[in-house]
Formats: structure tokens, C-alpha cells, sequence
């Protein structure tokens, strides 16, 4: 089981893009169209899926909506900040 972070070390490991919202951080991330997104939104679960860390992940016509918890403790964990960050690497690689 992994620590809850503080507000303070959420703000300063938090990605960039990324926002701190209540026991989760989100990031909406955009695309030229619908399918990108869509192709965005499924390297995202093949990633949670490897890291066995599932976001709630939103498809919309031209954007994705990655939302991370660590739901067994109740807010934010490294798991939270590692799952972004990994995000984070693909979405520029």
C-alpha cells in the first residue's frame, strides 16, 4: 500500500499539464481528431495495464480526459504521479 501525498508534494511533483482536483490528478490532453484520441486512449490502457494502475480515461471528439487515484488509499500516491509521468513520455516520445 502506498502513502498518501501531501498537497505540497502533489504541487511539486505534479507533471505539467497536469491538475490536482479533490483525491485525484487530471490532465486533458488534445488531438486533431476524434481517432487520435482514441488511439491515445488506448496506449493509455495498455500502459495501466502493464502498471496494474487503471485511470477513469473520458474519450471526447477531440480530446481525452485521464483521471488518476489510488482508489485503496483514498487519494493521491506516487502510483498517481508515476502513471502521469509515464503518460507524460508518451504523449511526447
Amino acid at each position: 500500500m502506498a502513502d498518501l501525498l501531501t498537497d505540497e508534494e502533489i504541487a511539486d511533483l505534479l507533471p505539467d499539464e497536469w491538475n490536482h482536483d479533490g483525491d485525484e490528478i487530471v490532465r486533458v490532453y488534445e488531438f486533431d481528431d476524434y481517432l487520435r484520441g482514441v488511439n491515445f486512449a488506448q496506449m493509455v490502457g495498455e500502459i495501466a495495464e502493464a502498471q496494474f494502475h487503471h485511470p477513469e480515461i473520458t474519450i471526447r471528439y477531440k480530446e481525452v480526459e485521464i483521471e488518476l487515484t489510488s482508489h485503496e488509499e483514498g487519494g493521491v500516491t506516487d502510483k498517481d504521479i508515476e502513471m502521469a509521468e509515464l503518460l507524460e513520455a508518451e504523449r511526447t516520445a
